[in-house]
């Protein structure tokens, strides 16, 4: 797809000068589990800055030293309009909030996390490295005509590693506009990360990581993912807080 023959507002480039970047946490029933997490009686969010975003063909992700770094594979919105305290029955509201879709992976440094959990820290440092959030192209609305229905994958060497339905969203998106609305405008151009499936684990230097999404069971090739995990030759190493 071309950077320029879009008729919306947002283009590759302009990405990385969202507003924000919010993460939907724990939307997937089977992610809670398998981290052994408890279940959210309401949507909760948390930011990653738009530094940590990485484009097609921009390079490697790089995993700082010290660090276990797992993968997400999430559905991710781009928001054409302003949004505040949207209402969570609007389902055709939230719709129009959106201008494209894009596919991401929300890199976690997970044994950072796990120590921010237990200390009761935030997760900024966990969540917002450099290169921690690789995106597709991306995808004009007409191509997802249903974003509560449809397959997000992710590989890791060839190998599945995620691969489930957006369908089993605890919170679909009317939802999770309205909550984080209520606390903070999204502006046009701002991202929002809706959830990862099952599946989720650690990846290496060497490794390389391919996702995607499916509609109807066609693959979509904008939404297409390939990215080399690399290690970092920066100051940062992982110490206990």
């Amino acid at each position: 797809m071309s950077l320029t023959l879009r008729r919306g507002l947002t283009t590759m480039a302009s990405l990385k000068k969202a507003t924000k970047v919010v993460c939907i946490g724990r939307n997937y029933a089977d992610h809670i589990a398998e981290l052994n997490s408890a279940k959210p009686k309401q949507p909760f969010f948390f930011l990653k800055p738009p530094s940590s975003i990485i484009l097609p063909g921009e390079g490697p992700v790089v995993r700082p030293r010290g660090v276990d770094m797992h993968y997400e594979v999430e559905l991710a919105l781009i928001l054409g309009k302003r949004v505040r305290d949207h209402d969570a029955s609007d389902l055709k509201g939230a719709l129009d909030a959106i201008e494209s879709y894009a596919l991401s992976i929300d890199m976690t440094a997970r044994n950072v996390q796990n120590e921010a959990k237990k200390k009761g820290l935030p997760w900024d440092i966990a969540k917002g490295f450099d290169t921690f959030l690789p995106m597709s192209k991306l995808i004009e609305k007409s191509r997802i005509q249903d974003p509560h229905n449809i397959e997000l994958y992710l590989k890791v060497n060839d190998e599945v590693r995620q691969n489930d339905s957006t369908n089993l969203m605890l919170f679909q998106i009317p939802r999770i506009l309205s909550d984080i609305s209520k606390v903070m405008t999204l502006e046009a151009g701002d991202i929002v990360l809706t959830g990862t499936p099952k599946g989720v684990g650690p990846v290496v230097p060497g490794d390389v990581m391919r996702a995607g999404i499916r509609v109807d069971g066609k693959e979509l090739e904008e939404a297409k993912i390939e990215i080399a995990v690399e290690e970092s030759t920066r100051a940062y190493e992982y110490a206990e807080t």
